[in-house]
């Protein structure tokens, strides 16, 4: 499976191939040798280490029949493991409960819609201050919800990285606490994958190799604000609807990057063309949409429907290099998932679909519920990783509260292709742990 990795300063990066275990490549484009249901468990995937607003249960009795339906006599879900997933990387404090034949138990999200109206995008503090008020409530009515209590699990998977360090801590101290007092396994999974891997709990057919693009909304969400737009939503629905209203072609905005030819993304150039744009049309920020004239809301949708129509051809024109790339190294792939919270987005998804259909490829999207950060691709890629024998062991009963918890706020998915390197761009290193490829590559000598 290939993947466009995201990071958290842009929109999508690069490439990755992800392929299971039992394949050999020596080529890769930000390999990952993933998860095989065929492999044997091995010794703990992981170093050995020390993990040291208002609630909605989401609709998740839909998205379970339909991942149910998909599931079918598919031997991967064949054994009977229970896993509790909890997900604080950034925003919002998710927890869920999922049986490893597919079946989620439940789902439970608590928002921070009204925080990012507040300050205009992600407060670090603030956010973790949310989630620590809400964590404790939020797991235990996704254990309720389930009809579970902690003794009925089987492990808990919580997300380790990337994302927010501030926030990252609230959830794996709590995972750690719940494993240690129930002496469960514990499983740190890397966000990325979750959202690459959360597609085969609702695709019986997408086996491995697959390719995956993992989009967030960050340049989406900018936009959003600087249009005055209402962001108890996310910005990419939120820009979408505006979109609809205005002429895509009325704006002259210029595709990123085009003149490196790579699978890398950058969407900082075209949001200073949107902003410039805005400040051109003497739009006001601080007007709300709603409260601005007819007239300028027309202009306001203009630049949404000329973001949109120039943000995704960047996407198209990065999947098509990597396509064809993808399938030099590894012509057996038949899927491309498109999965992160922009996924959601029906111009992206029909866009795309485009591009994937004219490559004889199958697109592949999970409900809109699963796109967005949420308990269930982290309890899903517990388990997956379970299975292989990669977590972690119960923590010890007695920790001081001061420990050293391990958190990776940036943390590859995977290494990149040699082939789309760009010797002209700058990458910082410092801080960055590990990729989960080379962690991977590791733990199978």
């Amino acid at each position: 499976m290939a993947s466009l990795a995201p990071t958290l300063s842009c929109t999508i990066s690069r490439l990755n191939l992800l392929a299971e275990l039992s394949h050999n490549h020596h080529r890769t484009i930000r390999f990952f040798r993933t998860l095989s249901s065929k492999s044997r468990p091995q010794k703990s995937f992981y170093p050995r280490r020390s993990f040291k607003s208002s609630f909605s249960s989401a609709n998740f009795e839909s998205t379970s029949s339909i991942c149910s339906k998909a599931l079918g006599s598919n031997p991967v879900f064949n054994d009977n493991l229970v896993v509790l997933g909890i997900e604080t990387s950034c925003d919002d404090t998710a927890a869920a409960v999922v049986r490893s034949n597919g079946e989620i138990l439940s789902q439970v999200v608590s928002s921070q819609a009204d925080l990012l109206a507040r300050y205009g995008g992600v407060a670090p503090k603030m956010a973790e201050e949310a989630h620590s008020q809400v964590i404790d409530q939020v797991v235990q009515d996704a254990l309720d919800n389930a009809n579970l209590t902690e003794a009925d699990l089987s492990a808990v998977a919580v997300t380790i990285g990337p994302g927010l360090s501030l926030c990252l801590r609230v959830g794996v101290q709590k995972a750690r606490k719940i494993a240690a007092s129930y002496q469960l396994p514990i499983v740190g999974v890397h966000h990325m994958e979750a959202h690459a891997l959360i597609a085969r709990l609702c695709e019986r057919d997408l086996q491995f190799p697959f390719m995956a693009l993992l989009i967030s909304g960050e340049a989406y969400d900018k936009t959003a604000k600087w249009l005055g737009l209402d962001l108890r939503r996310s910005g990419g629905a939120a820009i979408e609807e505006l979109a609809r209203r205005g002429d895509a072609e009325s704006i002259n905005l210029s595709v990123p990057m085009k003149q490196h030819k790579d699978c890398n993304f950058s969407y900082a150039g075209l949001k200073t063309q949107v902003r410039l744009a805005i400040e051109s049309k003497n739009i006001d920020a601080g007007i709300p949409f709603s409260s601005a004239s007819i007239e300028e809301q027309g202009l306001r949708a203009d630049i949404a429907a000329s973001f949109q129509r120039v943000a995704v051809l960047h996407l198209e024109e990065r999947c098509e290099r990597a396509i064809q790339w993808a399938l030099e190294i590894e012509p057996s792939i038949k899927h491309l998932v498109v999965s992160g919270g922009v996924a959601s987005n029906q111009y992206v998804r029909a866009r795309l679909h485009e591009v994937v259909a004219k490559n004889s490829l199958q697109l592949v999207c999970p409900p809109p519920s699963l796109c967005t950060d949420n308990g269930v691709m982290i309890a899903w890629t517990g388990i997956e990783n379970f299975r292989l024998g990669r977590f972690d062991p119960p923590p010890p009963a007695i920790e001081p509260e001061d420990c050293q918890v391990d958190l990776r706020p940036r943390w590859p998915l995977g290494e990149e292709y040699g082939r789309g390197r760009s010797v002209a761009r700058s990458m910082r290193t410092a801080r960055i742990h590990p990729s989960l490829t080379s962690l991977t590559q590791a733990s199978r000598h």
